[in-house]
């Protein structure tokens, strides 16, 4: 197997956190366009994610929220995003860093990022003896997900298959013209 030393996953990774940023920075300063209003997954026990202790017991791995009508406060800094939601009624404030999200989905275009955590560095075969002898923080593989322009589509994305090789399915457009 050819080892990819520019690492383009990483790289892709961070560029599509960049568009789930701007697109957030935007919503802060300007409010949500149109329809617009996103789902986002995040995990919970991911460093730097700030939950009450009663939405971390009721999440104990990951959790998605939606910004459309009832939000507040969003901030957004190159790392993180902050904003009040209500949950239950009870209103929180929560954190979230761009590397602790999982999913970002805004079902108005039916348009979002999926990201799927496989090992960094190691070779297929090696993959779970490098995860037990030399553990390393897990990277992320995007898969952008793509829509039919029929309403008879799902409103969430669909999860990539992991094909356990480091690459994704390659999707021919015309699968998502109407015939």
């Amino acid at each position: 197997m050819v080892t990819d030393h520019i690492r383009y996953d990483i790289l892709a990774q961070s560029a599509l956190r960049g568009v789930v940023r701007t697109v957030l920075a935007d919503a802060a300063k300007k409010g949500l366009p149109g329809d617009h209003h996103f789902k986002i997954t995040f995990a919970t026990t991911a460093p730097g994610v700030r939950l009450s202790d009663r939405m971390r017991a009721q999440y104990p791995r990951d959790m998605t929220i939606v910004l459309q009508h009832q939000f507040w406060d969003l901030a957004v800094t190159e790392q993180a995003f902050e904003v009040g939601l209500s949950f239950g009624g009870v209103p929180e404030r929560v954190v979230v860093p761009f590397e602790a999200i999982t999913a970002f989905y805004d079902p108005s275009v039916q348009f979002g990022f999926q990201f799927e955590t496989v090992e960094g560095d190691a070779d297929e075969g090696d993959a779970e003896a490098a995860a037990v002898n030399h553990p390393e923080p897990a990277v992320a593989r995007p898969a952008v997900v793509a829509s039919k322009p029929d309403a008879q589509q799902d409103t969430a994305p669909e999860e990539p298959k992991p094909d356990g090789a480091g690459g994704g399915e390659v999707v021919r457009l015309d699968r998502f013209r109407k015939k």
